[in-house]
């Protein structure tokens, strides 16, 4: 390729950059959340006798989520496929003398016998779960197939944390006030569901639209879970977050987000900030999405926002549920025709 095109193409990247930049800290001039007003970490409460799940908690946002949970007095369970990574995660949330406690379970997402194991586990040890956090994921891998035969990040992202969230469902009810916390992503606005061809079986698979579709899919089923939590007359209630750009491992499969992270990403510590306001601020009401506060929602503190209108298609919600529930062969029966 000519090297005028790369220098030209890596000036205009980082002249993007500069933009965001310069805007970003406009903006904090001019009315972005202060600091000083910002919800953090500080504002959680005393979560002592509060149990949480966090899935995918070895790493990433994730982890900055358990270790939070358990600093605030949780009994966190980190719920991880690799159980070689996700002890010494485990073991460095203890070192710092948290008043909860963490511990680990194995739980494979994209398989949905790990999945029946795991929430039998749970609920033979447990008998409350105020918190389900559905934030595992992955982003823009090669085509892969799940266990059962799903695209990955379909079967991963959405159709694991479906299942998940049906298997616990009974301990989520009798469980006053909980809540089904799910992580989406601002690329949920150029996603897509394809009825007719969800796996990427008849298509040339493309990493980034799948993901899009992924992401789409976690609010699609975060608002209908909601409007079935109210029908029923329960307390429990759904809300779903994004951490904006935030630098974790997620992005290890997308080379031009590594290289953009130095410059755009926020710590892993403000990323989870959207998903603990969502799981713990007292104002949060079902159905509500938070992200952060800053340009593009790409940092900043965590918020309520908005997401695209093809996220509230109802008919989309509705077929998706039936799907997902023939795919998974898990049915929310608690729920009644809901």
């Amino acid at each position: 390729m000519n090297k005028k095109v790369i220098f030209g193409g890596a000036a205009a990247i980082l002249a993007g950059v500069g933009v965001y930049l310069l805007v970003s800290k406009q903006q904090t001039k001019n009315g972005a959340t202060p600091a000083s007003d910002a919800w953090t970490a500080n504002n959680i409460p005393d979560l002592t006798g509060k149990v949480a799940i966090v899935t995918g908690a070895n790493s990433g946002i994730g982890y900055e989520t358990a270790l939070v949970l358990a600093q605030k007095g949780a009994t966190v369970v980190m719920a991880c496929r690799n159980l070689q990574k996700a002890e010494p995660a485990a073991a460095e949330i203890r070192q710092t003398n948290p008043p909860g406690t963490v511990g680990v379970m194995e739980l494979d997402l994209g398989d949905l016998d790990s999945e029946q194991r795991f929430a039998a586990a749970f609920q033979a040890r447990y008998d409350r779960l105020d918190l389900l956090i559905n934030n595992a994921g992955i982003m823009v891998p090669p085509y892969g197939k799940t266990a059962q035969g799903f695209e990955t990040q379909i079967g991963v992202n959405h159709l694991g944390h479906f299942a998940l969230t049906g298997l616990l469902l009974d301990v989520l009810l009798q469980t006053p006030q909980s809540r089904v916390i799910t992580v989406s992503s601002g690329a949920h606005r150029y996603g897509r569901i394809d009825f007719d061809d969800l796996h990427w079986e008849q298509k040339t698979y493309k990493p980034n639209p799948a993901y899009g579709q992924s992401k789409l899919a976690n609010l699609l089923f975060t608002y209908e879970l909601q409007r079935k939590l109210t029908a029923a007359g329960t307390d429990t209630i759904a809300a779903a977050a994004h951490p904006g750009w935030t630098e974790t491992n997620l992005q290890q499969h997308s080379g031009l987000a590594s290289f953009l992270n130095p410059f755009l990403a926020q710590p892993q510590s403000m990323g989870a900030l959207p998903t603990l306001r969502a799981a713990v601020d007292l104002h949060v009401t079902g159905g509500q999405y938070y992200g952060p506060d800053g340009f593009m929602e790409m940092r900043g503190y965590p918020v309520l926002v908005q997401s695209n209108d093809a996220s509230h298609n109802l008919a989309d919600a509705r077929r998706l549920w039936e799907v997902s529930e023939q795919l998974t062969g898990v049915r929310f029966s608690q729920l009644g025709g809901a």
